[in-house]
């Protein structure tokens, strides 16, 4: 009589994963996270006032403009695109609602209207350069850069505008509005008014992306255009609202930053581009995500606020953030493409 012989693994069960591949999969979807929140515990033992709300509510100020900004960048990268003019159109609608309340003594709502009006004519400069006349994205958008960067020192005469400056000789009538100003520097509930902004639009832009059928799209497009052309989705439609959405961001970056400087300073939006990008690049890292995202933007934002906030208390040399925020992208992207699962050479 024959001996049948059982093997404990039945055929055609899947074998478990090997040890070294589980734990890269659990780096490569929770390593960021898991930097973040030592970071946050090592910097609140360091400095214990580093642990409280108080700070933590600094610390999301400091970052709720970057934030903003860089979710416009993640619907433009997500549709394929790489929005450069981002911090040019920061900068020029500071210009603009400066300009407006200031030299044209014109209200802090009036002025918001204008920045998103500046805002959405960049937009439609490079929808006009990369859907119309089918220019590459980065040199379209490397193009609009310049162009609004000069414009905004053209309607300032490159000055920068305050309240009681000389304008065409005479001083100016205008000044920044209280109501304006609040947008900056307000609070609702002991919360900075430009962290509920930022919530909110993260919240939008997350829901935009992940929950509807134009942010699927968006996706789509940017996965594989011509496929998403032969499935009916209409391309160049889409690549324009992704860079509509993009420089309302940026507006709206453009109006918190304004309303927080309480002037317009030439050049105030240049740092916003590559803390922007910054943040949205870290951003596919986390969770493994591997593609734009407004929670990884988010998060993105937030690691850097928190790695820049933590080397201030400790009192490295202010010349060394942007190494760190260089490293930051670099580690986030080997996480992103070194480290995700299956990924052969």
């Amino acid at each position: 009589m024959s001996t049948i012989v059982t093997s404990p693994v039945e055929e055609g069960a899947a074998e478990p994963a090997p040890v070294a591949e589980r734990v890269r999969s659990a780096v490569y979807r929770y390593g960021l996270l898991a930097v973040l929140a030592v970071m946050i515990v090592v910097f609140s033992l360091a400095r214990p006032a580093f642990g409280t709300f108080g700070n933590a509510l600094i610390v999301l100020q400091s970052v709720a403009i970057v934030a903003v900004v860089a979710l416009g960048v993640t619907v433009s990268m997500a549709a394929g695109g790489f929005d450069l003019s981002a911090g040019a159109n920061v900068g020029f609608v500071v210009m603009v609602t400066s300009s407006a309340m200031v030299r044209l003594n014109l209200t802090g709502g009036t002025a918001i209207v204008a920045g998103l009006l500046a805002g959405l004519l960049v937009a439609a400069v490079n929808v006009l350069l990369i859907v119309v006349a089918k220019v590459p994205d980065l040199v379209a958008t490397l193009g609009t850069m310049f162009l609004f960067q000069g414009l905004a020192l053209i309607i300032t005469s490159g000055q920068s505008v305050s309240a009681g400056m000389t304008a065409d000789g005479a001083t100016a009538p205008g000044r920044y509005t209280s109501g304006f100003v609040w947008l900056g520097a307000g609070t609702v509930a002991s919360v900075p008014v430009p962290v509920i902004v930022m919530v909110v639009l993260a919240v939008a832009a997350y829901v935009f992306l992940d929950h509807t059928r134009w942010g699927r799209a968006l996706y789509a497009v940017g996965g594989n255009p011509r496929a998403s052309r032969l499935a009916g989705i209409r391309v160049d439609r889409y690549r324009a609202l992704a860079y509509a959405v993009s420089g309302l961001c940026a507006a709206a970056g453009g109006i918190l930053l304004s309303a927080r400087l309480g002037r317009g300073d030439v050049g105030a939006g240049d740092p916003y581009l590559l803390q922007s990008v910054a943040a949205a690049l870290i951003g596919f890292a986390v969770l493994g995500a591997n593609r734009p995202n407004a929670f990884g933007t988010l998060v993105g934002a937030v690691f850097v606020g928190v790695m820049i906030s933590g080397l201030t208390m400790l009192n490295a040399p202010y010349y060394t953030q942007t190494f760190v925020q260089g490293a930051l992208l670099v580690g986030s992207l080997v996480m992103s493409y070194t480290l995700t699962p299956g990924r052969r050479r």
